[in-house]
């Protein structure tokens, strides 16, 4: 039979200590139960096999004709000289007839999705970094003997451009991919019946994560209780797992919460006689902001728990790559900068800088930089003005048509040139160019433990949150979880794409007030 989407109601003794309990009698005798499950296994192996099968087809499909459409694209550009003679020029220099060569790329290119896992399954298909490695590898192939004929330095030059090319197209197509299907409703029958066992409660707030959400592979259809009574809504108890699992057809079990080893391995055992895929929520994502790590040593594979901040090489590239681009910029934005200091004095009266304590790496506190942007005093009614407040949580704070700001104040704050000044905080060390929103204290008083991960590393002056809509997210827990999650994957690539999307945020004026 197929049981129906459940629904937790009212769930029972939702402790984890485990519970050692008498054996009911089962509805089925256990050897044909198992026998049952054996002849499942072959049908659930064969729709593994066809969903992987499937997902490998249409990725490969859509990653050559990715590829197809930029070789295009480029000899558009070289050979036709849709751009003009001199952007055909250039790019004839630097990328010849011969790169992006047909069937030979193509093969290469394949070789590094495939190497580096990237027609798997769950988030390694779409991760950023896994698709430039598979690009870097299949452009290193066919340029090998061009360092011998034409020089290390246009091999370098040829061997990132055609990198980056590649790896945009395939990123791109990914995204695009992934939005098409998540647009498009799934056929019910192509999902993996999902089966939930654990305490009542872990069980219901693991079917509500993302990954189990309605645009997910996952379909889930009930669990089994760990504690008796069981929940009213569960189909059974633990002891029961395998004439349910049996009874459902389960395609996919996930373990949630605690089990000791005896109940733990008959779980799995029952699962994979079956075909079941097996999924266990690990323990240690119940503790926020800290990351579990697979790790082996001396062939006993150890959990390792870690918080995701960066560390070693990757803070010294951060800075690095702040301090010349902070730099750079403030050279550029001089004179800009110079114009807006005189237009801010002769607006109003008052400062030309509006400074204020925030809280920075660490729990710091440091005086952070903007022009001027509201009157006189206007930070005195910022407790009057809270009830206006766009956000809910009192850990946020901006309000429609303030009435503290002036006239040149709201068309600043609308193009973001206010921030312009956090140049000099982020050459002394303060923030960085990337990172989180740093609060003011008052906001940190309300903080939860977990919500302190932020305080990781530098705050920034655009950052993951600004690039996904500025004042549009409006949950603070969503906030920290991009910030985190930021922290976690961070890559000199993914800080570049978030400055070059904020250029795009700040010209569309997306979620300004």
């Amino acid at each position: 039979m197929e049981a129906e989407p459940f629904h937790i109601t009212n769930p029972q003794h939702v402790d984890n200590a485990p519970r050692e309990v008498p054996t009911p009698s089962r509805r089925v005798p256990r050897a044909p139960v198992r026998l049952g499950l054996q002849r499942r296994a072959q049908s659930n192996f064969r729709r593994h096999f066809l969903r992987g099968l499937r997902r490998f087809v249409i990725l490969l499909t859509a990653d050559l004709a990715s590829f197809y459409v930029m070789r295009e694209l480029v000899r558009a550009v070289r050979d036709h000289a849709v751009l003009g003679e001199t952007a055909s020029a250039l790019v004839q220099r630097w990328l010849p007839a011969g790169i992006l060569n047909g069937w030979q790329y193509a093969v290469a290119l394949f070789v590094g999705l495939l190497v580096l896992g990237n027609y798997g399954p769950g988030d390694q298909r779409r991760d950023a970094k896994r698709l430039f490695l598979a690009c870097a590898l299949a452009t290193a192939l066919p340029l090998w003997m061009t360092i011998w004929s034409r020089g290390v330095e246009v091999a370098v030059v040829q061997y990132v451009l055609t990198s980056v090319l590649v790896w945009l197209g395939i990123l791109a197509e990914r995204q695009l991919l992934d939005s098409v299907v998540g647009r498009v409703q799934p056929n019910p029958r192509d999902l993996l019946t999902t089966l939930f066992v654990g305490p009542a409660e872990a069980c219901r707030e693991t079917s509500e994560t993302a990954a189990f959400a309605s645009d997910s592979e996952y379909r889930p259809i009930g669990f089994v209780d760990t504690h008796i009574p069981p929940a009213p809504s569960a189909l059974g108890h633990i002891v029961d797992f395998a004439s349910v699992l049996h009874d459902t057809s389960a395609e996919a079990i996930v373990v949630c919460g605690y089990l000791n080893d005896s109940r733990f391995h008959d779980i799995v055992d029952a699962a994979l006689t079956s075909g079941c895929k097996v999924l266990a929520v690990p323990r240690s994502i119940e503790i926020a902001g800290v990351e579990p790590k697979l790790v082996w040593r001396h062939d006993q594979p150890l959990v390792e728990l870690t918080t995701p901040t960066l560390r070693g090489g990757q803070l010294i590239v951060k800075r690095l790559v702040d301090v010349v681009g902070a730099s750079v910029a403030f050279v550029v934005a001089s004179p800009l900068m110079l114009l807006l200091a005189v237009l801010v004095k002769i607006d109003s009266r008052g400062p030309i800088f509006f400074r204020q304590h925030r809280v920075g790496r660490g729990g710091r506190l440091f005086k952070i930089f903007k022009f001027r942007t509201m009157v006189a005093g206007a930070e005195q009614r910022r407790e009057e003005l809270q009830g206006q407040s766009i956000y809910a949580d009192r850990r946020l704070f901006k309000i429609v048509s303030d009435p503290r700001l002036t006239r040149l104040g709201r068309w600043l704050r609308r193009t973001s040139l206010d921030e312009l000044p956090q140049l000099f905080n982020v050459l002394k060390g303060d923030m960085s160019l990337v990172g989180p929103r740093p609060p003011i204290p008052s906001e940190v008083d309300l903080y939860e433990a977990h919500h302190y991960a932020r305080f990781d590393v530098r705050p920034g002056m655009t950052g993951p949150w600004q690039v996904a809509g500025r004042n549009v997210i409006t949950d603070f827990e969503q906030i920290v979880a991009l910030e985190t999650r930021y922290i976690r994957d961070w890559s000199l690539l993914g800080d570049i794409g978030i400055l070059f999307r904020t250029v795009f945020v700040v010209l569309r004026m997306r979620g300004a007030l």
